[in-house]
């Protein structure tokens, strides 16, 4: 493996690690019969709306960490031109489908791990190791979506010179905010963004050394506590600033708001063309 630069690197060849293990546990409503990466947003799994992300800036080795219903995961992609293409089924003749159209569009590698069902997000990326061939590889969620420029924040993350980058949003408050004059409100916004601070929306660039020197075997261990707070300590964990569009789907409401978003036509982190 050889060092990377920004104006090499070839999006094509870099691991693309999604965790898709969670139980989804605040989404009961949609996901109680379905692992929350197929929960669907517009027809499609929140998935594959996270993987068409990538696939627009050319990323196309996905490694998915699969845990909890993952079966329905691995099911899903085997049946994937079924879902995706046209076809005839003779009934009484029993043979294969006539495919109508250019079939699967998506160029994808994906590989698919068990890596438990109650490992933490450190941990699944460890039993992942293998499949991380490169020097660098990029992480994110299997619920998180957003109008993020990946090539811009891999370039972003090489020019650094640090172990790890993560993508910061302004998080949107639950609550209606309020501006209020005297005794009268003089502006209300539904879900306004709060811009002074910075959260994680979940999209990573790595070193691969970050694995050997961060990740240890321990499959209860976190990304998001010790290897994340210890890079911060070390000076090595940047952040790529996204002032665009940005949503995480942790509940039912969530879910509705994503699906009205789609519905509405051109949804904010939809890059790619049909």
């Amino acid at each position: 493996m050889g060092s990377l630069s920004p104006q090499s690197f070839n999006p094509a060849d870099i691991p693309v690690v999604i965790l898709c293990g969670g139980m989804g546990t605040r989404l009961r409503e949609a996901s109680e019969k379905l692992p929350k990466p197929l929960v669907d947003v517009g027809g499609k799994p929140i998935l594959w709306h996270v993987m068409k992300i990538y696939s627009h800036f050319g990323f196309r080795r996905f490694v998915l960490c699969l845990g909890y219903k993952g079966d329905q995961i691995r099911r899903y992609f085997l049946d994937y031109r079924e879902h995706s293409s046209d076809f005839t089924l003779d009934l009484a003749a029993g043979q294969p489908p006539r495919w109508h159209g250019k079939g699967v569009a998506e160029d994808w590698e994906v590989t698919f791990v068990e890596t438990g069902l109650l490992t933490g997000t450190g941990g699944r990326i460890r039993r992942v190791a293998g499949h991380l061939d490169r020097d660098l590889f990029l992480m994110t969620y299997g619920d998180g979506i957003g109008s993020v420029d990946i090539a811009a924040l891999v370039e972003a993350h090489l020019a650094s010179g640090q172990l790890a980058t993560v993508t910061g949003v302004h998080p949107a408050s639950r609550y209606g905010e309020m501006h209020v004059v005297g005794n009268r409100v003089s502006e209300f916004n539904e879900k306004p963004t709060l811009a002074a601070g910075w959260v994680s929306g979940g999209f990573f660039a790595f070193d691969r050394l970050v694995v050997d020197k961060y990740l240890d075997d321990d499959p209860d261990l976190l990304l998001e506590q010790k290897p994340l707070q210890t890079l911060a300590s070390d000076g090595e964990l940047g952040v790529f600033k996204h002032e665009g569009f940005w949503m995480g789907m942790d509940t039912f409401r969530d879910w509705t708001e994503l699906n009205a978003l789609w519905d509405r036509g051109n949804p904010p982190w939809k890059h790619w063309q049909d």
